[in-house]
């Protein structure tokens, strides 16, 4: 079954995400460590991965195993928009697409609107 996996450590955001794909009837599966999200999308591969590069855990890390494991999910990163420096290393590790975190909050429903859609086309 396809679905979202996240990687969010702030609490805030993970509830915000969840209310999201809840109203747009997206599954999103919330992991707190990097370990637990390349595990998790290892095992069974997400269709969408949005990480938190600003996550405790090892954001960075975590996209450079999922790639080196080359899961085929679509990786977007989301950080402050002054991190430039972090937007690149993300990229450099394999991060699909980098947003600062306001237009991902503000883009959040269509990003799971789509997710949703592929999820779907996967389904039939």
């Amino acid at each position: 079954m396809s679905y979202v996996l996240a990687l969010v450590d702030n609490l805030f955001f993970q509830a915000r995400i969840q209310a999201v794909a809840k109203q747009i009837g997206v599954e999103v599966k919330v992991k707190a460590t990097a370990d637990e999200l390349a595990t998790e999308a290892i095992e069974n591969p997400p269709s969408l991965v949005i990480v938190d590069l600003n996550a405790k855990s090892g954001a960075l890390d975590a996209i450079r195993r999922l790639r080196a494991a080359e899961t085929p999910a679509l990786i977007l990163g989301y950080m402050a928009h002054t991190q430039t420096e972090l937007a690149e290393q993300a990229a450099a590790a394999g991060c699909s697409h980098v947003m600062a975190q306001g237009k991902f909050t503000q883009e959040l429903p269509m990003i799971l609107a789509r997710a949703r859609g592929k999820l779907e086309k996967k389904a039939t």
